[in-house]
């Protein structure tokens, strides 16, 4: 496994190296810059809090093409109700620190370190992560961020604090930006993503996809 060093910014090349079970290399910072670099690479950072920081191009790749959104009967009723409003970027920081925060099944702490979480603050700040904010009632109830790169959407984490309200927030995202997306990354799979259209691709895919988008930026 390769180690990077804090002083470069450099990644292996997820394309020619496969990694250990998607890992492509560890250790590194979570500057700006670097994390920036490694999404355009089609690289994410997912670790343990007080771990070495670890760089992921997992194969397959668990994403969503925007025309296989799949909206159930009952939540098509609950868009059309109007139980939620949406908004985009009016509270980042919000979000970021629910999805920190909210208790998971399965889970007993979060990926989602501080560090992390200044690193993407910032990356709000410079226009490159953006969030997604459902609202009940004046309350903030569910939202999801990541970053938008070109054409290509890499979701990171999202919360819910009632029933359905992240995944209605999902789907207005998709609706609104199903002309200005090529894909959606998911990275890494889940049955509430797959319900709702998500699969899996080969590393190569959907490397090619993203190298596609970077070359019309």
């Amino acid at each position: 496994m390769v180690r990077l060093d804090e002083n470069e910014i450099s990644f292996p090349d997820p394309e020619l190296y496969d990694g250990h079970e998607g890992i492509i290399a560890l250790g590194g910072d979570l500057s700006v810059e670097r994390i920036w670099f490694g999404y355009q690479l089609g690289i994410f950072p997912w670790y343990n809090p007080g771990e070495d920081i670890l760089w992921w191009c997992p194969d397959p790749r668990f994403v969503l093409f925007p025309d296989e959104l799949s909206v159930s009967k009952s939540m098509k009723k609950i868009l059309k109700n109007n139980i939620f409003t949406f908004t985009e970027d009016q509270n980042f920081k919000e979000v970021i620190k629910n999805c920190q925060e909210i208790s998971r099944k399965g889970q007993s702490g979060t990926w989602l370190s501080d560090e992390l979480m200044e690193a993407f603050i910032k990356l709000h700040e410079y226009g490159f992560a953006k969030s997604i904010e459902v609202w009940q009632q004046g309350e903030l109830v569910g939202g999801f961020y990541g970053l938008k790169i070109g054409r290509v959407f890499c979701g990171e984490s999202m919360f819910t604090k009632v029933s359905n309200a992240s995944k209605a927030g999902f789907i207005h995202f998709v609706e609104s930006y199903k002309n200005d997306l090529d894909i959606i990354d998911c990275q890494s799979h889940t049955e509430h993503l797959e319900s709702l259209g998500a699969r899996m691709i080969p590393k190569k895919e959907f490397l090619k996809i993203l190298h596609k988008n970077n070359e019309r930026k």
